[in-house]
């Protein structure tokens, strides 16, 4: 059994194992065992892999679960230290796994670590998924180090210094198995988006920490599955958003945060709507409110068990609202922050 297991998990992404799939094994085999597990792909990617690398192991699941439960069926069926969950849509460099696996095997706080994630459309940039490591602002909104909101950083090294940080992508996200289990997985009932942030979260607060190591880089095409302005992404990022917000904030911030983000998100959806004009993205905004508001109390018992274990200086969360640093400070750098 080698140490590492790199677990890519497919759903009619034929096009992209194509492109991508060589790379990772040219650059890793030595190193991993390389798996693909399939969410029921309907476009020939089970018998192109099958024709293509009949050694390779592969995990057929009877549907689509989505990203988290997907690769909660998947992992269950795989052995190994340290999980490497890849999105297809990815193009590894040589070397980029020594980096990763020289700092975990040193660092035994570390649950989790990332490498920088490039564009693979413009690969002077960061790409939006991940950038250099991941932070939420007080009110729940994620940046990184190299984007924050719409706006993408060049990559001019001046993130190329191994930092921990709160959440590691989901793009490229390498993980101790037993952290992983630790804290049971992805939650499935978030289907995509924000299930790595949550699961990063967590870990954090039983000081299971997770970093960027951007000696390490890969490339990411993103937006493969769901397009940015896809308004079923939209509902997801925003349900799932305030879901993680519920699940894991200290007592006393709770109530002020959900206060503040019932404005907050509601302002959004006036201003998709009368700015952008995306009535599809406005409607999203307020079906994932009442979603949330329909589901929350399914999520107690994980709260109540989140606050019991929260270490006494865990929180997470920045300090700082990234809205008034990015559109009233006009800081659009995370190094300006």
């Amino acid at each position: 059994m080698k140490q590492t297991a790199i677990v890519i998990l497919n759903y009619n992404g034929l096009d992209m194992l194509q492109r991508y799939l060589p790379s990772v094994i040219a650059h890793s085999w030595e190193q991993a065992s390389v798996i693909v597990a399939d969410n029921a792909s309907t476009d020939g990617s089970v018998a192109w892999l099958r024709t293509n690398y009949p050694d390779m192991k592969l995990i057929t699941l009877d549907r689509n679960y989505g990203f988290a439960e997907g690769y909660n069926r998947a992992l269950k069926q795989v052995e190994a230290e340290y999980y490497v969950l890849l999105n297809s849509d990815v193009e590894v460099t040589e070397g980029w796994l020594t980096p990763l696996l020289e700092f975990m095997n040193s660092h035994n706080n570390a649950a989790a670590c990332q490498p920088k994630l490039l564009s693979a459309d413009d690969k002077t940039h960061f790409e939006y998924a991940g950038a250099c490591g991941g932070y939420l602002d007080k009110y729940g909104y994620p940046f990184c180090r190299g984007r924050i909101f719409d706006t993408v950083e060049a990559d001019n090294h001046q993130y190329d210094t191994t930092t921990e940080v709160l959440w590691a992508t989901g793009a490229c996200l390498m993980i101790r198995s037993t952290d992983y289990w630790r804290v049971g997985g992805l939650d499935a009932r978030f289907f995509a988006h924000n299930e790595e942030i949550d699961l990063c979260w967590r870990l954090h607060h039983q000081q299971r920490l997770s970093y960027c190591v951007p000696a390490s880089r890969v490339y990411h095409v993103g937006g493969g599955t769901l397009p940015k302005d896809n308004p079923m992404k939209t509902f997801l990022n925003f349900r799932n958003n305030l879901t993680m917000l519920y699940k894991n904030l200290p007592e006393e911030e709770l109530k002020p945060v959900m206060r503040m983000r019932w404005f907050l998100d509601y302002l959004a959806a006036i201003q998709t709507l009368i700015l952008n004009r995306h009535w599809g993205d406005c409607k999203a905004i307020f079906k994932a409110r009442r979603a949330f508001n329909k589901w929350k109390h399914d999520f107690d018992s994980d709260r109540s068990e989140i606050q019991r274990s929260m270490a006494a200086t865990s929180k997470g969360t920045a300090s700082y609202s990234i809205l008034w640093k990015y559109y009233v400070c006009r800081r659009r750098r995370y190094s300006d922050l």
